[in-house]
Order: structure tokens, then sequence, then C-alpha cells
């Protein structure tokens, strides 16, 4: 399969095209990037300028082995956390960590290092994988470990891909009570009541989350939903399998002023006050409480023509009470309107080399693109580098170089594995361009016919 154009979730895009084959080791001969499911919002799994070609890993996607003993998992790349749910949700199992999608997969998980509504008790989905199997840039195959090629482990963790192509996954399932939630949801008047609930969340249930209006100004700034949770109790869970929750379609682009600051405005204020008792408990299905935006096919359409960005930064507790708020007046300020600004509580920092959290609150805003976007991000950064804090590679478009260095102090210990093990770059993408500088410095080969006509795909994240 060949396209034209390729894009990351937020449909912003640009030249590439996509190769896929079920036999990943011949696939990922001479690529220059894995993708996967294209759920990464910016521009990590989309290969650079000059290398168009990207291998799609999604036909490589085999449960190799699972030990229902220890909940023991491996396999391909291409595996999905969906299928994993499917196939084993109804055994007793779960991934232990997951984004806010189930359209990522295994080979993804573990380059955007994700982490979930639990990052404050589990960590980052790559603090439980024991085992890759890697084709690395001079084409040997290697695995990697806590014991084997420890360096190359630890950067392939959150590394966005750039350290090797990841062919086979080995990970810990968890074992769950049942398949059901026990959700507990609190509305709440600001931000500071905000973070203090989210942090006596965080010491009572593993799941915790929730949903702010970010561009209320004055005292009520911040004020938003807490939502904590748990598995259920098999004596409170209903005895039935929850059934499959069905898929809204999201057939058409929206025009880009349908989603302006007064509809955002106006949705935020209705989405606070549909939570008219201020707090509500009960039994919900695992869908709705981990997937809400899977419910709606195709959701990033909404953005319009012009797609949108993710901007998500983690705030370390170093930076004091009242982060949060600081860093929400300069999206307010420059008139920034967010759709979806969610808040999660973060624990401390994983063994991955470039892993986005650390101990702190991690803050997410979609964005709809604009004329200052570019600006606005720029600010944000600024800010957010004064508090401490960094920006997640996996979220990331506009980011400057210089930026991200001064937010990254761990980026030069990663760059020396990067290049113990491709010194000639022939891994990188078009973010590692943007932010490192990678130039094509090997042998390549004569670069591939363009297909004829004009077909586009969208994303398909890693």
């Amino acid at each position: 399969m060949t396209t034209d154009k390729l894009a990351g979730w937020g449909r912003i895009f640009q030249p590439g095209r996509e190769k896929l084959s079920e036999d990943l080791a011949s696939l990922t001969k001479g690529a220059v990037l894995c993708r996967g499911l294209g759920r990464s919002y910016g521009d990590s799994a989309l290969p650079p300028a000059d290398r168009p070609v990207v291998a799609t890993t999604t036909l490589a996607d085999r449960i190799l082995d699972f030990d229902p003993e220890t909940g023991r998992l491996r396999g391909e790349a291409g595996v999905s956390i969906a299928q994993l749910n499917r196939r084993l949700l109804p055994r007793g199992f779960f991934v232990p960590v997951t984004p806010g999608t189930q359209y990522v997969t295994l080979g993804g998980a573990v380059a955007a290092d994700v982490h979930g509504k639990n990052h404050h008790v589990a960590g980052c989905f790559g603090e439980h994988v024991s085992r890759m199997k890697m084709r690395v840039a001079s084409g040997d195959i290697v695995t990697t470990s806590a014991d084997e090629n420890v360096d190359l482990h630890r950067a392939t963790i959150g590394g966005m891909g750039l350290t090797g192509h990841i062919l086979e996954v080995e990970v810990a399932m968890q074992k769950i009570r049942s398949p059901w939630i026990s959700q507990h949801t609190r509305r709440v008047d600001d931000i500071d009541e905000y973070i203090d609930g989210l942090k006596d969340a965080a010491g009572k249930y593993p799941f915790t989350m929730g949903w702010i209006d970010c561009l209320t100004q004055g005292k009520h700034m911040g004020r938003g939903i807490l939502m904590a949770g748990d598995w259920a109790d098999p004596s409170e869970a209903p005895k039935r399998y929850p059934k499959p929750l069905p898929t809204l379609p999201m057939p058409f682009e929206l025009p880009s002023f349908v989603l302006g600051p007064l509809s955002i405005k106006a949705f935020n204020f209705a989405y606070y006050w549909k939570h008219l008792p201020r707090t509500m408990s009960g039994i919900t299905h695992w869908q709705t409480f981990f997937y809400p935006l899977d419910m709606i096919s195709d959701w990033n359409r909404m953005y319009g023509p012009r797609g949108f960005t993710q901007y998500q930064c983690v705030l370390p507790d170093s930076s004091g009470p009242g982060a949060a708020r600081r860093v929400l007046s300069v999206l307010t300020k420059l008139g920034g309107a967010s759709f979806l600004c969610v808040i999660k509580d973060c624990g401390p920092e994983g063994r991955g080399m470039l892993s986005f959290p650390t101990k702190g609150i991690s803050i997410a805003l979609d964005i709809p693109v604009r004329d200052d976007t570019q600006a606005l991000v720029d600010a944000l950064n600024e800010k957010v580098l004064e508090e401490g804090g960094r920006i997640y590679l996996a979220k990331d478009s506009y980011t400057r170089p210089e930026h991200f260095r001064a937010m990254e102090p761990r980026l030069d210990a990663f760059m020396e594995v990067r290049r113990k093990w491709d010194p000639e770059t022939r891994i990188r993408s078009a973010q590692s361009v943007r932010l490192f500088g990678d130039r094509d410095t090997s042998p390549r080969e004569a670069a591939p016919r363009r297909p004829s006509g004009n077909t586009t795909t969208q994303a398909s994240a890693r």
C-alpha cells in the first residue's frame, strides 16, 4: 500500500507513503522509521522529507505467547491494545497501562512510553516491558532487557522509534477483579481545588484524572470534573460481561469556525453544569471510563481542514503551588481555546531515557491550528520552562529545538546511546529532523517512484 500524504492524529498532512507487510523482519530492512496506528498527534511517526516511505507495522499483529498464570504476553509490534482488550479482558486481564485510546500498537506504546490514569501507582508502559526484539540500524536483530543491551532497552522506552525498529514486545498483563469500573466523580469550583482533590484521590484510587474548563478566568479558572476509579469488586459488579459499546461516526470535516472560542466556551459551560450533583458514584463500562473519545470514530475531523495540535506538559511538584494556574493564564491571555483540557497526577520518573512524566501533574490541551499557533506554543513552552517542566514528544508538532533542549537535561545521554547504535542516523523522523537537526549521512538506495493519483490517508501512532 502506498499513499501520497500522511499525518499524525492532529491531521496536519505532509508528503509520505506507507509500506506494509506481515513480515516485520523484511519490512524493516533499511526502513527509515516504523509507524503503527497513527495516534501520535504530531510528526513523531512521520518520515523525514528526504526519505518519505515509512514501514507501517499494523499487519504484523500476532500474539505470539501468553501465560495465564503470570500474565506474561509476547506479541508482535503491530498488536494493538484494542486487540488485547478484545482477546484478554474476557479472561480477566487488562494492559498494565493504557493511554486515552486503545488504538495504539505495542511498538507505539513502548516508543512513546505511554502513560494513563494510573501513572501515580503503575508508572508508564515501559515499566512493565521485560524484553524486546529489535532490528537496529546496522540490520542486526538484537534482544533488549534489564540484563541484555540495557542502554538500548532504556533508550528505546520513550525514544520515539529513533533507536531501532521494535519487532516484538514482552509485557506483563494485569489480572483484574471484574471487567467493570467503580467510578467516583466530583464537580470542583477552581483549579486549586481540582489539584488538591486530584492529589487526595491519588492516595485512594489507582485511576485518577479529570476535565477542566480552561477558558473561564478569575477565581473559577480551572473549574472541572474530577474522576477516580478502580476495577469493581465482583460483589458490586453486574454478573454479565459488558457488551462492546457502539461507535458513532464523524463522516466529514467540520468547518473551522465551528470550534471557535465561543462554541468551545459554550461546550465547557454545558459539560461542567451537566454534573449537577456535587458528587456521583456508580458502576460504569470500562470503555466509557478509559476510552470516551474512541466512541466517536475519526473524532479528529471535528477540528476542520487545518487540524489541531495537542500541547501536553508535565509540571513537577517542585514548581510549587499555583503552577497549573500560571500555565493556564498564559493560554487564556493569548486567546487559546481548548475543547479538551485534561489534568492527571503523575508519579516518579520512569526508566525510559526520554520518558515524559515526572512526579507532578500533566496538562493536555487540544488546540485548533490558527495563524498564531506557533506563538501560543512558544509562550506556553517558555512558561513551562520557568516552572521546570517539559513537553510530551508523542503530542508535539510545534516545539522549537532550543526549547526542547532547555527542558530536557537527559537528551545528551539519550543521543549518546542513539549514536552508538545508529552512528549514521539511518533511523529518523520528521520530528527528529525538526528537534534534533538529524541529517541523512547513510548510503541509500534510489528513492522509489511516487504513485500516480492524489491519494491521501489519515494517520493510521504509534
